[in-house]
């Protein structure tokens, strides 16, 4: 009896001891699914973190690829400028010295007297003016150096030659330069009766930088290039009010504005434009977009 009790419970420990390691196996199979499970999930993670990183990178280099371009060109634009304004400021030396060496003291005044009524009708400046009374009422030959002086500010450099240089950068698309050159203008030559004029194709640049940053995807340049066509457009109602681009520097602006999502200011310029050129041309299409604007 007491042998059968002992192989009774052998028995029994050893089924216990059995089923131990078969759940203890089971668990563990099921931790291994659970961590390769989980090993999976981390590789796919970390797979697709560096894919985007390599996006990320990708998309960084394409930035400062195109940031390169960018002043690249804006270098070899101001190089072209530079070289420009040498060149205009070489004919300025030469044109200076010829006078000088090439005309007598007595021959100057009588030259110079007829030519201040042909200059300043055409090009507006100040200093073919005040030497030319001095010429015409001095009796003797002192007085003959402020003519000469003066004649290399009116006849070797004109304003139309950066007014015009600067416009043909304007009509190749080289925007920056045209910008740079009628600014030369202006500071050159501010009473100038094409100042008005240089003013407007300024912000008309700007309007054209602005629409390239737009096809190009930069929304923020293009954004700061529409704010900045406004404040040179008002420049010139502003500064040269009697210009003949008055309207159309108004028309361009409330344009820009539109497109800077101002319409409130948009219509305000627009109406502005109306009641003050109502016989300009731009006050036709003013009252035209004033229309469509409250109709919406």
């Amino acid at each position: 009896m007491l042998l059968g009790g002992c192989a009774s419970m052998q028995d029994a420990t050893g089924v216990a001891t059995q089923q131990d390691l078969l759940q203890l196996r089971t668990d563990v199979t099921v931790a291994q699914q659970r961590a390769q499970r989980a090993l999976g999930e981390a590789e796919a993670a970390l797979a697709q973190a560096q894919r985007r990183e390599r996006e990320r990178d990708t998309e960084t280099e394409q930035r400062v690829a195109a940031l390169a371009q960018r002043v690249e060109a804006l270098t070899a634009s101001l190089t072209t400028l530079s070289n420009q304004l040498d060149e205009l400021n070489s004919k300025l030396d030469t044109a200076s010295r010829q006078p000088r060496a090439g005309t007598p003291p007595t021959s100057a005044p009588r030259t110079a007297v007829p030519a201040p009524p042909t200059a300043t009708p055409s090009t507006s400046t100040t200093p073919s003016t005040t030497p030319a009374p001095q010429d015409s009422t001095t009796p003797t030959a002192p007085p003959a150096p402020p003519p000469v002086a003066s004649r290399p500010t009116t006849n070797a450099l004109q304003p139309q030659d950066i007014y015009q240089a600067a416009y043909l950068d304007f009509s190749k698309g080289s925007y920056a330069l045209a910008i740079a050159g009628f600014r030369e203008f202006l500071r050159r030559f501010p009473d100038q009766p094409l100042a008005g004029a240089a003013q407007y194709w300024i912000g008309e640049a700007h309007i054209a930088l602005a629409r390239g940053y737009a096809n190009a995807g930069q929304a923020p340049q293009a954004t700061e290039a529409l704010e900045q066509a406004v404040q040179e457009f008002r420049k010139v109602l502003a500064n040269y009010p009697r210009s003949d681009k008055a309207p159309a520097s108004l028309y361009r602006e409330a344009l820009a504005l539109l497109e800077l999502k101002q319409t409130d200011a948009a219509q305000q310029r627009l109406q502005y434009l109306v009641e003050t050129f109502p016989q300009s041309e731009e006050s036709v299409l003013a009252r035209e977009r004033l229309a469509a604007l409250r109709s919406n």
